[in-house]
């Protein structure tokens, strides 16, 4: 029986995993959702196209566990899936979950907390820290949002589009109503398309919760969709519909929230060159150039000569392996992370 028909609370939670290629990692999260002291009243597992016999796994899971729902669709992205699923879901609570992530028992029980207590006006998510772990779910630092320089909860637009806004889905408790109203994810992103659906839902009004404590685990490696081609590009796509969608040049006396955002994605990308300098990394560095070459033009006129030439003594991946070895990348990022910490 679920917790809604036990009369314990108005609120139906579905629980739901985009798996792609992820039979590696697929049933340690499903166990994690199996796992909760207050269980999800739907779990959806939508198979996205994959290849690799991660359907079969969860088919078995399945057979093991009747409240595990295998939908299966041709692949369109992890946007796509999730919206897929929720599209096949009834829940008033929508629990988002990536297939290398994990959920610590109480992750439901207490993300649905401020819903039940009903004392916020428009109330669209809810949100905890996390812990940051490798891809065999070991810990690297437990409650990493407090380690990072970004406002939580969410109160400022300006902020949220200066920095990522750090809300991992697998952290979040999103309501349905608040998910439909501002269009479901853009499904022609494959990364950045958790920030894109919370700055939507901030700028629609919805309201947030952050709970500073742990409730999930986040898998970060050089393998996971972080670090890869596909989203590199999202984050392009994603520049330039910030850029496109925002714009408050009837106040020239605020910051000017594209040139916010034009710097943000420039030192984004000049950051993941420096990195592919330093893997070695040619492919990531000629797109990581390319991607900067994009952006400059629209940066402050000031700002795009100093980042032109900087550009011009960085355009050659073997200049940037030289740069490497005598320290100068090294530098650059003490100076970043200096500048990081006094913001």
């Amino acid at each position: 029986m679920t917790s809604e028909a036990a009369g314990e609370s108005p609120y139906s939670v579905v629980a739901i995993i985009a798996l792609y290629n992820g039979a590696e990692f697929i049933e340690r999260s499903i166990r994690t959702v199996l796992s909760q002291t207050r269980k999800p009243d739907e779990f959806i597992v939508v198979d996205d196209g994959s290849t690799d016999g991660g359907a079969a796994i969860v088919e078995r899971l399945a057979e093991e566990h009747s409240s595990i729902r295998l939908l299966k669709k041709e692949n369109g992205g992890q946007s796509s899936a999730r919206n897929f699923a929720v599209a096949h879901s009834t829940s008033r609570l929508i629990a988002l979950l990536d297939q290398d992530d994990g959920w610590y028992p109480n992750h439901i029980e207490e993300l649905i907390k401020p819903f039940e207590a009903g004392d916020r006006f428009k109330l669209g998510w809810v949100y905890s820290d996390l812990d940051e772990c490798d891809r065999f779910g070991r810990v690297r630092n437990r409650c990493m949002l407090q380690m990072l320089p970004q406002e939580h909860p969410k109160t400022q637009l300006a902020r949220c589009l200066s920095e990522d806004m750090f809300i991992l889905p697998s952290a979040s408790l999103i309501a349905r109503e608040a998910f439909e109203d501002v269009g479901r994810f853009d499904e022609r992103l494959s990364g950045y398309e958790d920030d894109d659906l919370f700055i939507r839902l901030f700028y629609a009004g919805w309201d947030n919760v952050f709970l500073p404590k742990s409730l999930s685990y986040w898998c970060i490696y050089t393998g996971s969709t972080s670090y890869s081609p596909r989203m590199a590009r999202s984050r392009m796509i994603y520049f330039e519909k910030l850029y496109n969608d925002f714009d408050n040049s009837d106040m020239p006396l605020m910051p000017q929230w594209k040139t916010i955002i034009a710097q943000r994605f420039y030192m984004t990308v000049f950051g993941e060159l420096q990195r592919a300098a330093m893997l070695r990394d040619r492919a990531l560095y000629d797109r990581s150039v390319a991607d900067l070459q994009h952006i400059i033009p629209f940066l402050p006129q000031g700002m795009q000569r100093r980042a032109r030439i900087r550009l011009r003594a960085l355009r050659s991946f073997e200049r940037s392996q030289f740069l490497e070895r005598i320290g100068v990348f090294r530098i650059m990022r003490a100076g970043w992370r200096m500048v990081l910490r006094l913001r």
